[in-house]
């Protein structure tokens, strides 16, 4: 089983050799691939200085700030074209614990998608102000609601995918390039009556860096899950009314 660990970075110098070293000596089988949107800090030069010396290490550099959802899709078709089974979303901030990422993967076999889940029995977050708690529970709470969805924690950014799931979503087609994506992703896997699983992690707020997490990402996910929503409900209807009709 070829696995991929997919890394996107915008400047994140200090945190990601930290990151990268935790990941390689909590899952040594894995490649890497640091996806970095041009950060002004340097985090891309070291990025290709870290490929020099380990040959797991691959490095995409993209053309400007491209968001979140823009790095995985193209972390993701790069995987997909040099034939990896499994790829992974990893923040380079080390929010996600790469030592919790053995769990997850051994979830794999029952599963099209694996989600480490904050908001499941025995996850949890850690230096998490209440606010910020509130803010992402009622994120998974909304779009949960508004798409017809059981996962709990559906604005996850932490997941493993089958690299077949991967390849029955249009990946052209996602419109989100925030933090929405996470939702997107979650959705489109569901609606092909896939399987997913959440395990449950402790999420550990950043030490280094800043948060890229904005008002204006934030209303961009809301928007789209609204329309989403709303989509899959004519779709619904118009299902049940030809239903009636026939």
């Amino acid at each position: 089983m070829r696995i991929l660990t997919i890394i996107p970075t915008y400047n994140e110098l200090e945190s990601l050799p930290i990151t990268v070293d935790r990941l390689r000596s909590s899952v040594p089988e894995s490649d890497v691939l640091i996806v970095d949107d041009q950060s002004p800090d340097g985090t891309g030069q070291l990025a290709d200085e870290m490929a020099q010396v380990d040959q797991q290490i691959h490095v995409m550099h993209r053309k400007g700030k491209g968001g979140l959802g823009g790095a995985y899709i193209a972390g993701f078709k790069w995987g997909l074209d040099r034939g990896y089974d499994v790829l992974i979303e990893l923040d380079a901030d080390g929010s996600h614990q790469p030592e919790q990422l053995p769990t997850l993967i051994s979830q794999i076999d029952r599963a099209d998608l694996v989600i480490g889940s904050r908001w499941v029995p025995g996850g949890k977050v850690v230096n998490w102000p209440v606010h910020r708690q509130l803010i992402s529970r009622f994120g998974s709470f909304y779009s949960r609601t508004l798409l017809g969805l059981k996962v709990r924690d559906i604005t996850a950014g932490y997941r493993v995918f089958r690299a077949t799931t991967l390849r029955k979503i249009d990946l052209d087609a996602i419109e989100s390039v925030g933090y929405g994506f996470q939702v997107d992703m979650t959705f489109r896997v569901a609606r092909l009556g896939l399987t997913i699983v959440e395990v449950p992690i402790a999420f550990i707020e950043r030490e280094l860096g800043d948060s890229k997490m904005s008002t204006g990402i934030a209303i961009e996910a809301m928007i789209n899950v609204a329309k989403w929503g709303l989509k899959e409900r004519a779709k619904t209807l118009a299902a049940k009314g030809k239903a009636l009709t026939s």
